[in-house]
């Protein structure tokens, strides 16, 4: 497999430890740090964006403030709304996040930054993880609700303090696979976040993500068995583990809280 054969000519501890990325140069860098950051960057702006409007405002509105014609017509809507191209996320960010916004809020923003494309792609995945939050806490018993009104709670109570803990392990599950959805977006990324390796944390500066690097580099001109062209198995190698381990872990999450609660 090609990316045997990266790591047979180039040391793991070098890819995965070095600090400048730059593979196709003539004096070659494979250091993945600064895509493996500007993934982790923008993925965790996406998420201070959906966790608290997917979760906190849209999922519990749903299902336990919203009366019945509300949630019946506002779901299919938010559900609609996942099933937008991404590519129009990307030039949104680009032309309106990045061009209107941040421009007049901080004049010395890139062109291309992680800021505004963390900020859509948490829009992004707001629907999915709405959308299945919801489900998990409408699945919540009834008579558990009805038992804490009956001791007198208030409806904010209920739903922070019973219906969220017990339908903790959908919530979880909606939540990782909001992230991993962040985490393998191509256009937003390679549109908004531009493509230059950038190993800061400057969210006004450009940065390259893994993907948007594997989507640049297997669009271009490389010949099949050049270290180019296994630095794309390589990259994608890794984005794959670290799903995994990321799913694993939601895995273990969703049992433990289904044990409980069951």
């Amino acid at each position: 497999m090609p990316a045997f054969e990266f790591f047979q000519t180039v040391p793991i501890t070098d890819f995965l430890f070095g600090t400048e990325w730059a593979p196709l140069f003539a004096d070659p860098e494979f250091g993945v740090l600064p895509l493996v950051s500007g993934t982790l960057v923008i993925t965790g702006i996406a998420c201070l964006v959906a966790l608290p409007i997917g979760l906190l405002l849209t999922a519990m509105y749903l299902s336990e403030y919203a009366a019945d014609k509300t949630r019946r017509t506002l779901k299919p809507i938010l559900e609609i709304l996942a099933g937008i191209p991404t590519v129009i996320f990307g030039f949104f960010a680009l032309e309106f996040v990045t061009a209107v916004l941040l421009k007049n809020i901080w004049p010395q923003t890139e062109v291309f930054n992680a800021l505004s494309a963390g900020l859509v792609m948490g829009v992004m995945i707001i629907p999915t993880v709405a959308s299945l939050s919801e489900d998990a806490m409408s699945a919540v018993p009834r008579g558990l609700r009805e038992g804490a009104y009956a001791l007198g709670s208030s409806r904010r109570q209920v739903t922070l303090k019973v219906v969220v803990p017990a339908a903790l392990s959908g919530i979880v599950a909606a939540f990782v696979l909001g992230v991993s959805r962040a985490i393998g977006e191509t256009m937003i990324v390679a549109v908004a976040a531009g493509l230059q390796p950038n190993l800061s944390l400057n969210v006004f500066e450009g940065m390259q993500t893994m993907t948007s690097f594997i989507a640049a580099a297997g669009s271009g001109d490389q010949p099949t068995g050049s270290i180019g062209y296994q630095t794309i198995f390589a990259v994608g190698a890794l984005l794959f583990l670290m799903t995994l381990v990321m799913n694993l872990f939601s895995i273990r999450m969703v049992r433990k809280y289904r044990e409980v609660y069951e």
